[in-house]
């Protein structure tokens, strides 16, 4: 069976949609499944094995041109495809599929889709609450699956492989070395400074792990690369820290991941990466909720101080944090750190610097 999925256009969704692709590639051992995603998450999906075929998507997120999905929708049309899964709930993200004339066109109710799809369904939240079972669900037909509750468990989390001399090279690429224990940092977060972690707690963690002997490497977009300095300046130890935020591409930052012995990082699309590399993770979250869209992994560890969802972009405290955020002290995290890198036989050799 070949099957078209319309991938999401956010890094975290990205990641969790291979819980689909494991689901299905285990349901159905010789499906080919090709994805239509934008450019910049061939370097995601590359690393899923399950994905046959990436297919650019050239149409900017948020555009309708509803021309040139006719034309994508079309080109498809010798493609042989039985079936067509749509993740976005937008209207839009459901045209190519119908352009292309693919039979069977599932996806969830969402904007207005009537048509478009022929395997609607509707979804009740409450029955589904986290992205992932919903994703996961489209993998059984309509009526076989009515809640959570009927998803086969385990469930299938995202796994990205990562080659060994792609982590070495890219290691060197970037003069590191793994003799001591790395330690990634993703102190960015969507929307500003609200869901982040301060950056004077970040230096004050990486000052207490460079003493027992780690280096410490900080991840993040461009946007991040002045909350990795504002986090450096405050080291004590700078020297065993390394500000990478915007200075890698996303494959990069990947191969980077996956040589550290652990992760520390607010809720971001990296968390999730991270976790995809089943690297050890401490996530930090404050008003956003981890009830939805958690780190999908057993070697994560959550720490959140408030609960529920509070729909906050601009912090309450100096410098635009939140302070559930603020509360979360380094010693808190270092602890919860120390107590994960043991539980996998990883925690650094103590080392005086």
């Amino acid at each position: 069976m070949k099957t078209l999925i319309i991938g999401p256009s956010w890094v975290g969704d990205m990641m969790m949609s291979q819980s689909l692709y494991r689901t299905l590639k285990l349901n159905y051992p010789k499906i080919e499944i090709d994805v239509m995603a934008p450019a910049w998450c061939r370097s995601l999906l590359n690393k899923m094995p399950e994905v046959n075929q990436i297919i650019p998507m050239p149409i900017g997120h948020g555009k309708l041109a509803l021309k040139e999905r006719y034309q994508l929708g079309k080109s498809l049309r010798n493609s042989h495809y039985e079936h067509a899964i749509v993740l976005p709930n937008s209207l839009k993200s459901a045209l190519i599929p119908f352009f292309a004339h693919i039979p069977k066109r599932t996806g969830w109710k969402g904007e207005m889709r009537y048509g478009l799809l022929n395997d609607l369904r509707v979804l009740n939240k409450q029955s589904f609450p986290l992205m992932v079972e919903r994703y996961i669900a489209l993998a059984y037909p309509k009526n076989e699956i009515n809640s959570s509750n009927d998803l086969p468990k385990p469930l299938l989390y995202p796994k990205l492989i990562v080659q060994s001399q792609d982590k070495v090279t890219t290691l060197a690429d970037f003069n590191l070395s793994d003799k001591a224990p790395l330690i990634g940092f993703c102190p960015g977060a969507e929307f500003g400074p609200a869901k982040r972690w301060p950056d004077y707690h970040y230096a004050s963690l990486a000052d207490m792990l460079a003493q027992q002997g780690a280096n410490i490497i900080i991840f993040g977009s461009e946007k991040d690369h002045q909350v990795g300095d504002a986090i450096m300046k405050k080291m004590a130890y700078s020297s065993s820290c390394i500000n990478l935020a915007g200075k890698t591409s996303l494959e990069q930052a990947v191969n980077l991941i996956a040589a550290c012995k652990a992760i520390v990082t607010n809720d971001s699309g990296l968390m999730h990466i991270a976790a995809a590399l089943d690297r050890p993770l401490i996530a930090l979250y404050g008003p956003s909720s981890p009830e939805f869209t958690p780190p999908l992994s057993d070697k994560a560890t959550i720490i959140r101080l408030i609960t529920g969802y509070h729909k906050i972009r601009k912090g309450n405290a100096d410098e635009g944090y939140h302070q559930s955020l603020i509360d979360i002290q380094p010693s808190q995290v270092f602890e919860s750190l120390m107590q994960l890198l043991t539980r996998f036989n990883d925690q650094p050799e103590h080392q005086e610097k």
